[in-house]
């Protein structure tokens, strides 16, 4: 469902890129959240917990609840699916189905953490993953079931990463908290994030070296194109299969010498993580693992399910800058968190929807003959 990696560029920036895939097209908001905005994250049984945003920061959102004509949404029901802050420090959301379980008895006069606020929190309140990891060893984070998802209890896991190039893994397995470094800064679905990093072990022959000869006997082979060495990839859309491209990508990928082209860089990278709509499917009868949202059924218009990849974001973490393409698009927006950081109020907007074809058959019409 989802694939997020850090790139590094030639003088040792860092670069985020991530795809989203669904089943259905979820009305997405772009919004900004300046510095003092207030948020209180409230769990049924415990005393808020309100905190200021302290580093202004833009996100993809996605609201919590199913509006009514009588409570229509504000912007406290946008919750964080991906951002970035002016820092450089980034929050992603994958999606997790394990996530739920028995969790800690905590009391209820404490204030706890909702985890479906974990994007504001975090974004809001550090600027590097260290503080964050600080602020979580003390700080109760609780799963909630989500209305949006059904009643589904916050079926996924995060990844916070900043401009020094650290990652983390926040995962809730069975209701249970775990903090992991991510050595790899990559980061898919299901099994457990420490399950992914053991499964690297079974791919130490990786390398981007072309082996295109070989002899067998008294024949010698001879590949007649290059690209064997990415013969032992994984070559199915799988979280499993996933992770080991992206750690590949991000691995051998060459390092770009100026940040403009760190971007277009990752940009080709993330674009071996699209999923076009059909290339997988699976019928009702059969089940499948897809997120089901209230009042936004798949389209009607076909008898399966297909994932696709809704949208595909780019952060800048040095330049805080964060590069978003939907499915119609064939170019990325690009928004700037600093330029907006003197903006006292929040903003939102409908994620760009993008059908960014440019027609440039008359500049030949002017083209001097070769």
């Amino acid at each position: 469902m989802c694939t997020a990696l850090v790139y590094s560029d030639a003088t040792g920036k860092h670069y985020l890129g991530r795809t989203l895939e669904l089943t259905v097209d979820l009305p997405y908001q772009l919004a900004f959240f300046p510095k003092g905005f207030k948020v209180a994250s409230a769990v049924p049984g415990h005393p808020a917990l309100a905190y200021d945003v302290a580093h202004a920061f833009l996100a993809i959102t996605m609201p919590a609840r199913i509006p009514t004509a009588q409570t229509p949404l504000g912007i406290a029901d946008l919750k964080v699916v991906e951002g970035l802050n002016e820092q450089g420090l980034t929050f992603s959301v994958l999606s997790y189905p394990a996530a739920a379980g028995q969790q800690q008895g905590v009391e209820t006069t404490r204030a706890v953490l909702a985890a479906s606020d974990l994007g504001s929190w975090v974004l809001g309140g550090y600027a590097t993953v260290a503080q964050v990891k600080d602020a979580l060893a003390t700080q109760p984070v609780v799963l909630e079931a989500l209305e949006i998802l059904r009643g589904a209890v916050s079926p996924f896991h995060y990844v916070v990463n900043d401009a020094t190039g650290a990652s983390l893994v926040i995962e809730f397995h069975k209701g249970e908290m775990q903090l992991y470094d991510n050595p790899v800064r990559v980061m898919t679905n299901g099994p457990r994030f420490d399950w992914h990093l053991t499964n690297l072990d079974n791919y130490t022959f990786l390398t981007n070296v072309d082996r295109s000869t070989a002899s067998f006997g008294g024949y010698k082979a001879q590949q007649p194109d290059s690209g064997i060495a990415t013969a032992g990839l994984p070559s199915s859309s799988t979280s499993v299969g996933r992770f080991v491209r992206a750690v590949y990508y991000a691995e051998f990928t060459e390092k770009a010498a100026t940040p403009d082209l760190a971007v277009r860089t990752l940009a080709h990278v993330m674009n071996t993580f699209d999923r076009p709509r059909g290339v997988s499917i699976d019928y009702p009868e059969a089940g499948g693992a897809h997120m089901e949202v209230a009042g936004l059924d798949a389209d009607g218009t076909t008898a399966y399910a297909t994932e696709f990849t809704t949208w595909t974001s780019l952060s800048d973490l040095d330049r805080g800058l964060l590069f978003v393409r939907d499915y119609a698009g064939l170019n990325f927006a690009q928004y700037d968190v600093r330029a907006l950081a003197d903006q006292g109020e929040p903003k939102v907007i409908p994620l760009h929807r993008s059908n960014d074809i440019v027609d440039l058959t008359a500049s030949l019409t002017t083209a001097a003959q070769s």
